[in-house]
């Protein structure tokens, strides 16, 4: 799922598997067989994907991950990574990475990602608990600093 800034869906869509799938984990997903097996091919959503984020600044938590999965790269500089944010984490106390449901229930007082997961549900959260530190966020980058930790570096390939 893709959202934009004020959450209206850009795309919400199943993914049809590249390789066989043991499990669909029904229980955690609520997602059926039926609901991938006629979903749109991985190249033609990774190139819809690519071509809503090309120029943008994209928002979200563990970027890298989505980015690794999808086989795209993006400026670094164009992307909001909340789970890299350090007054996220400053305020935590934590040298980890928080999961986004924590993020969201700590600074927003909503709690998210109980029940199924949801993947629309998740692109909102982001969205969301972006725009309640947006203006702290894009003043420093303003300022000419940055305000997250770095990424992983074994995923520094998909950053430009």
């Amino acid at each position: 799922s893709v959202v934009d800034y004020r959450g209206s869906i850009l795309i919400d869509t199943f993914v049809r598997p590249t390789h066989y799938v043991q499990s669909m984990r029904f229980l955690e997903t609520n997602i059926q067989l039926t609901d991938v097996a006629n979903a749109p091919p991985f190249d033609e959503v990774r190139n819809r994907v690519a071509s809503l984020i090309q120029n943008k600044i994209i928002v979200g938590h563990s970027i890298w991950m989505f980015l690794s999965i999808m086989g795209l790269s993006h400026p670094a500089l164009e992307t909001r990574d909340l789970a890299l944010f350090r007054p996220f984490r400053r305020k935590l106390y934590s040298s980890k990475i928080a999961d986004l449901p924590t993020l969201v229930h700590v600074y927003m007082g909503r709690k998210i990602g109980f029940g199924v997961e949801d993947s629309l549900e998740t692109a909102r959260a982001c969205v969301d608990l972006f725009r309640s530190c947006e203006v702290q966020f894009e003043n420093v980058v303003y300022a000419g600093a940055w305000p997250c930790d770095l990424p992983p570096t074994s995923y520094s390939q998909y950053f430009t």
